[in-house]
């Protein structure tokens, strides 16, 4: 590991200061619609929040980063552009963002130890590795109605048989841009920057508020 590179744990067992989520705010502001209405119907749209995950931004050569990765985390840089890799358990995934740059996200408490060992096992190799994670949050969307919700916010083809599961994309989104993916079957994500967060967040209840949409509370991780 080179010495001019210095590594800091953002989330050390000795902070002072309670973290709070970047939808934090909008929870206490605009609410958090249960799923469902009184009659007992189920929502056909679902919002939840995956905050505190570990986000870095990986750049360099692919295939010293793909060693890198399947020797220190299991898992490879994604095959092909707009796409993404998750593992096993669906907690660690690793998406195309440009030709040289990748998205790996895992969870909070795995970041630093993460870091440190990429950095360990790449050496001097000439790569770039960037914590960003107090700088984004990760937004669920879920239900049958999730791509209609989405169709109203992107002008990106959500289509599910072209939005097909492991492509992820960098779209406009209303009057943003954020990270689109489709991880699974069941849901998309959108990885929107922290100042944002509130603006999506608000937007999504408008959107989807003939489906009846809620936010899944459990969804809602706090920080170890």
């Amino acid at each position: 590991m080179s010495n001019s590179v210095h590594v800091y744990d953002a989330r050390t067992d000795h902070a002072t200061v309670t973290a709070e989520s970047p939808l934090a705010y909008s929870f206490q502001r605009s609410g958090m619609p249960a799923p469902g209405d009184a009659s007992g119907e189920e929502s056909r749209a679902v919002i939840g929040e995956r905050a505190f995950l570990g986000h870095l931004i990986l750049r360099g050569g692919a295939i010293v980063l793909d060693e890198a990765l399947r020797e220190v985390l299991g898992i490879g840089l994604p095959g092909r552009p707009n796409s993404l890799t998750v593992d096993a358990d669906g907690q660690r995934s690793v998406q195309w963002l440009s030709p040289d740059e990748w998205l790996l996200i895992v969870p909070g408490d795995e970041t630093f130890g993460l870091e440190t060992r990429l950095r360990a096992h790449l050496g001097g190799a000439h790569v770039a590795i960037v914590d960003v994670s107090a700088g984004q949050t990760l937004i669920e969307l879920s239900g049958e109605a999730a791509h209609e919700v989405l169709m109203k916010s992107t002008v990106y083809d959500v289509d599910p048989h072209t939005f097909t599961v492991g492509k992820g994309v960098t779209t406009l989104f209303a009057k943003t841009s954020v990270i689109l993916r489709r991880p699974d079957a069941s849901r998309w994500e959108l990885i929107v920057r922290r100042s944002f967060a509130d603006y999506v967040y608000r937007w999504l209840l408008d959107a989807g508020e003939e489906y009846g949409i809620g936010v899944a509370r459990e969804s809602r991780h706090e920080p170890q």
